[in-house]
């Protein structure tokens, strides 16, 4: 049977809940929620094990903090013997315009201290991660008011229609592999 890490990043505590730095939790919550799961508190995250079309999903949230993602990355890597190319990471990424998500199988951390910390544990960048564009519309100075800061309402319908697309490739991803479903997710522009 096919078994699947899903790494949701974010930060815990109701402050940062629904922020665009917590688009990885929202995603993987999203996906949980389709399929019927639920959230335990566990091992360094809130964990949740779906089954899907002979599949199975481990799903964490690590309770970490986003700096130190890499910790609860690599000890459900290690517990449950995935390979890293089996894994995914869901994140945010200024970089992206808000109307794109980006897969890719392999990638530098970009600045984000999140990835940053899973590349320092696992002692490379080649793993799968899914960016999700928050966009980087903040004045100079001002990027980490603008990553904790929630969703402006004109932003919202776009923000769950990815939601709803980043749900979709996870599913995409553990069943018709990563090349295809980056020809369908990569070439996505939300409105």
């Amino acid at each position: 049977m096919n078994k699947f890490l899903i790494v949701g990043l974010g930060n815990i505590g109701n402050e940062y809940k629904h922020t665009r730095h917590n688009i990885g939790f929202d995603v993987v919550e999203a996906f949980v929620l389709k399929h019927g799961g639920f959230f335990k508190i566990d091992r360094l995250a809130e964990m949740a094990e779906i089954k899907w079309k002979g599949k199975i999903f481990t799903c964490i949230k690590p309770t970490t903090y986003m700096n130190l993602s890499g910790k609860a990355f690599k000890y459900w890597f290690d517990k449950e013997k995935f390979e890293l190319e089996n894994t995914l990471t869901i994140v945010d990424d200024l970089a992206l315009p808000i109307h794109k998500l980006r897969l890719r199988a392999s990638g530098s951390d970009a600045g984000h201290n999140g990835l940053k910390d899973i590349q320092l544990m696992m002692n490379t960048d080649k793993y799968p991660k899914l960016r999700f564009g928050i966009g980087n519309n903040y004045p100079k100075g001002m990027q980490a008011e603008f990553v904790l800061s929630k969703w402006l309402p004109e932003e919202k319908p776009i923000i769950l229609k990815k939601i709803e697309s980043s749900v979709q490739c996870i599913e995409n991803f553990a069943s018709i592999g990563i090349e295809r479903t980056m020809n369908l997710v990569n070439n996505l522009h939300f409105t």
